[in-house]
Order: C-alpha cells, then structure tokens, then sequence
C-alpha cells in the first residue's frame, strides 16, 4: 500500500498554483522597457547565457528559460508553464534586458497580411486528416 499522506496533500493536476500573478511580477504591470507589451506571438529562446545561468534564477524565471531551450511563443509559454499571460510577457522582458533570453517580435506588416494567413490555411488544408484524406476532399 502506498502513503496516502502524500497524495492527499498534492494539488489536483487540473488546478493553477495560488500565487497571484502581481506577486510574481512585483506588483508590475509592464516589463523594463517603455515600449508596449510583447504580443502573443512574440517568439522567445533561451539564450547560451540564460542556460548557463539557469541554477541561479528564481522560481518562475528558472522555469521559463529552461522551457525556452526551443523557440516558442508567449502565448505558448504562458499556456504550458500555466501562467498568466501578463506575468510572462513581464518575465519575459526581464529576461530579455538581462540577456537571458532573445526575443523574436514579428513584423507587423507580416501579422496582418491576409496572404500569410491564406497560406496557412491552404497549408493546414493540404495535411491529410487520420484517414489520409485531404481535408476539403469528400
């Protein structure tokens, strides 16, 4: 029999952890920079200093560059380190300023081209669904 203790303390795997996210980022609403928030598709990756430094960061800081060893968007960050969406993009900035992480922002002439998007969904359109069919193909 195993301890029961020890699963009766441990939080569901379906719940957030309670800290409250301006606790996380010292109360700040914004990173270091004077700019505006990084946008959600806003690629970020550890940087060669950031891994080297990475028994030395804080809890949250920790986590995010060492989830960051392969590029990946705030958003998809925020969503697998189950954070808010603000706390990382906050993190993230300081990240950045601390040469930690290297942030890759998106043209914004590129994000809102309607043919970048028509690309993508030709592409996504051109994968063959489990049945190996195209997806517009009856």
């Amino acid at each position: 029999m195993g301890d029961s203790r020890a699963q009766s303390t441990s939080e569901p795997a379906g719940r957030a952890p309670a800290i409250r996210p301006f606790l996380l980022t010292a109360g700040r609403v914004a990173g270091g920079g004077t700019g505006p928030p990084l946008p959600v598709e806003t690629q970020v990756v550890a940087t060669s200093a950031g891994l080297s430094a990475l028994s030395s960061l804080a809890f949250e800081q920790h986590d995010i560059v060492a989830a960051c060893r392969r590029p990946q968007s705030v958003a998809e960050l925020a969503a697998g380190l189950r954070l808010h969406l603000n706390v990382v993009r906050v993190l993230a900035e300081d990240l950045r300023a601390a040469g930690r992480l290297a942030v890759h922002v998106p043209n914004a002439g590129t994000t809102q081209d309607i043919s970048v998007l028509r690309r993508v969904i030709d592409g996504l359109r051109a994968v063959p669904d489990s049945r190996d069919r195209l997806r517009d193909s009856g």
